[in-house]
């Protein structure tokens, strides 16, 4: 079994300083998940308030945080959210789904490497907005990283809303250097999914496998051979970043995670560190993507 790179209780080696203290992160953080009634875009406002508490910095890149559009921070605060949700993700499909282990050493590195990958992006958007994800635990759908079915179904689904949310990032962001940055990270997404559905095939016959069809976010059960299935990607018709943000709300959401059947009995920690990606040519280099 190949293991995650341990996390760091040290703050993120990308991170910068803030006028936020960890205190006043979490009292936000608290306000956001005690009110029953967030939905759609009342996630992203919320975060979005936490705004008054940053201080001016300069990007080498002229993204200076101060100086964000609006509808350019609800993209990244929302992307945000989502990384942090991927991170969770593979993190625990490595240390606690029991199928984990029994995958072939190929499935296993690349789950390790989509980890680090995740964390990268989620390290990148922090450093634009100078603020955290405003949630810091996430729910899941019952059987999640106890049964492969669940895990590769809520797995794919995932990346289905993280390609077509990083699309509306192209279609909306204000500048070029930042659709670029979208469009860069659209496309791991996007493998993400596709070895995502080649997994299907490597699990185990105790674990259920080799399994044959993969449920994403769509609710269509799909073949999962050929597991690169996409001609063109998927953008479920989303056009605004409140309807991606509505598709994470079970997984944010106390109220909307019951609401959606999901396991309300255990909430999974985000678990930030700093991540070694698995080759520095891949690496982000700038916003200009040169």
């Amino acid at each position: 079994m190949i293991a995650p790179r341990d996390t760091v209780a040290v703050r993120p080696a990308l991170e910068v300083p803030s006028g936020m203290t960890r205190r006043s992160f979490f009292r936000n953080v608290t306000i956001v998940g005690a009110s029953s009634a967030v939905a759609l875009g009342g996630l992203v406002k919320l975060a979005s308030a936490m705004d008054q508490e940053h201080e001016a910095r300069h990007e080498e890149n002229d993204h200076d945080s101060d100086d964000l559009k609006k509808g350019d921070r609800d993209i990244l605060v929302a992307a945000e959210i989502a990384e942090a949700l991927a991170v969770t993700t593979y993190t625990n499909i490595i240390n606690a789904a029991p199928f984990f282990g029994r995958l072939p050493s190929a499935d296993q590195v690349y789950l390790v490497a989509a980890r680090e990958e995740e964390m990268a992006h989620y390290l990148l958007e922090q450093e634009v907005t100078d603020q955290f994800t405003p949630f810091t635990s996430f729910f899941y759908p019952k059987k999640m990283f106890a049964g492969a079915q669940a895990t590769l179904n809520t797995l794919v689904t995932l990346e289905d809303a993280f390609i077509a949310a990083y699309l509306i990032g192209v279609r909306d962001f204000s500048t070029t250097e930042l659709r670029l940055t979208a469009a860069r990270i659209m496309g791991v997404e996007s493998d993400h999914r596709t070895l995502a559905r080649v997994i299907a095939g490597d699990v185990a016959p105790q674990d259920g496998g080799p399994i044959e069809k993969i449920t994403g976010i769509q609710g269509v059960a799909e073949d999962a051979a050929p597991p690169n299935n996409n001609g063109y990607e998927r953008t479920l018709c989303w056009t605004k970043i409140h309807q991606a943000v509505n598709a994470l709300l079970p997984f944010v959401d106390s109220s909307a995670a019951k609401s959606a059947g999901f396991d309300t009995s255990k909430s999974y920690p985000f678990e930030p560190f700093n991540p070694k990606l698995p080759s520095p040519l891949g690496d982000f280099i700038s916003f200009k993507g040169c």
